[in-house]
């Protein structure tokens, strides 16, 4: 008899991935961000990837980041990814719940996460560390006592072959 497989993925790895594979939903051409709310017993719950809401053509709204007026920055239309997942669960309560996201989150999306009664917050990357929002974030969800930290890539490499 052969006994169970041992090179299976982490519940972290698993999820982490599914914020991975979420950002390559994003049309947005210099940064795509995925995030995924998962239960206390590790059931995904709800996905996201920065975007326009929806009926809002990527057509026709802008993806520049450079210029400052609504005419032509995405920063006046873009939803990000974490605000997304939230408004795109449907069950109720996100009380108690996990946030993976492959970016850590604006100020903006630290108040939606806090008053959706997420509690612990995974993110890939923080490199906007230092800029106001970051901090203003962070000290959000630390008065709150939404826990966060970096994930811990494993250094295992997922292929899709799709």
């Amino acid at each position: 008899m052969s006994s169970k497989r041992e090179d299976y993925i982490s519940w972290d790895e698993y999820f982490m991935g599914v914020a991975f594979l979420a950002a390559q939903r994003s049309k947005d051409p210099s940064t795509q961000v995925g995030a995924c709310i998962v239960s206390q017993d590790n059931k995904i719950l709800s996905m996201g990837y920065n975007g326009l809401p929806i009926g809002c053509s990527d057509d026709e709204f802008p993806w520049e980041k450079t210029d400052d007026t609504p005419d032509h920055s995405k920063y006046y239309y873009s939803t990000h990814s974490e605000l997304n997942a939230i408004l795109n669960y449907r069950g109720g309560s996100l009380e108690g719940t996990k946030l993976y996201v492959t970016l850590f989150p604006c100020n903006e999306c630290a108040k939606a996460v806090i008053q959706s009664g997420i509690k612990e917050i995974i993110y890939a990357d923080d490199k906007y560390d230092g800029t106001p929002g970051v901090i203003a974030s962070k000290r959000m969800l630390d008065a709150a006592g939404v826990k966060y930290h970096p994930y811990q890539f494993s250094g295992k490499k997922v292929e899709l072959n799709l």
